[in-house]
């Protein structure tokens, strides 16, 4: 290690030197202190960085891919393409982008314990959340929130199925992936014609307007998950 190494360095070092004993160990202790000793970073740096240890350095792990995937897609005419594909070509993307599946894994089992759950939720949020804004989603009201929950269920339905997909260049994985987009692009026109119902917009009228009422969060909203804001539409 040297003083000229930033913190993102180390934490990159860090993660490297994990990942040949994820297979093993899992994201645990004990491939937390390995992954110290191999980067040649000393434990209290290493958690300085890491505080919570291995799962931070998972979650370090998710943020890479989620980083490839969105440099893959600033080099892509997404606007030449159907909605649809951009979606299945962004989640093709994200899967392409992890290089170990074993990590993977390895974290989905991290993260199924009822103490880490919350954070593989939030990652998982977060990859949805990049996904949109990578396709140039502008909604400021109750849809965002909706999409990115629906994005999140085909991520993460399509990454288990690939975790034991065993078929030929994935193609299975493929083929699942495209079904699920195609669902939910099918539940969201069923949406609109509904909605599109006089008689609906009457009978919804005031669960319509108490979602128009939410918005995205904001930096000032100091991490709350929406906003509400008053007749003048600034924040309450």
């Amino acid at each position: 290690m040297t003083e000229t190494d930033t913190q993102a360095e180390l934490k990159s070092k860090l993660l490297d030197a994990a990942l040949p004993h994820v297979t093993f160990d899992g994201w645990s202790q004990e491939t937390f202190r390995a992954a110290c000793r191999d980067a040649g970073i000393e434990p209290s740096v290493a958690r300085v960085l890491c505080p919570r240890g291995p799962i931070d350095l998972a979650l370090a792990y998710h943020e890479r891919g989620d980083a490839e995937m969105e440099r893959r897609l600033a080099l892509e005419d997404l606007p030449t393409l159907r909605l649809r594909d951009r979606i299945a070509t962004a989640i093709l993307y994200r899967i392409e982008a992890i290089d170990d599946k074993e990590a993977v894994r390895r974290g989905s089992a991290l993260f199924a314990l009822p103490g880490n759950a919350g954070d593989g939720a939030r990652a998982i949020w977060g990859t949805a959340d990049k996904i949109w804004n990578a396709l140039g989603d502008n909604t400021d009201d109750v849809n965002w929130y909706t999409k990115r929950a629906s994005l999140a269920g085909v991520y993460s339905a399509t990454v288990l199925y690939w975790l034991g997909d065993e078929s030929e260049n994935c193609e299975r994985t493929w083929e699942f992936l495209h079904s699920r987009v195609d669902d939910v692009m099918n539940l969201e026109r069923v949406r609109a014609q509904v909605t599109g119902n006089p008689l609906m917009k009457l009978i919804f009228a005031g669960p319509n307007w108490l979602a128009s009422q939410i918005r995205p969060p904001r930096k000032q909203d100091d991490g709350f998950p929406g906003s509400w804001t008053d007749e003048t539409g600034k924040p309450e």
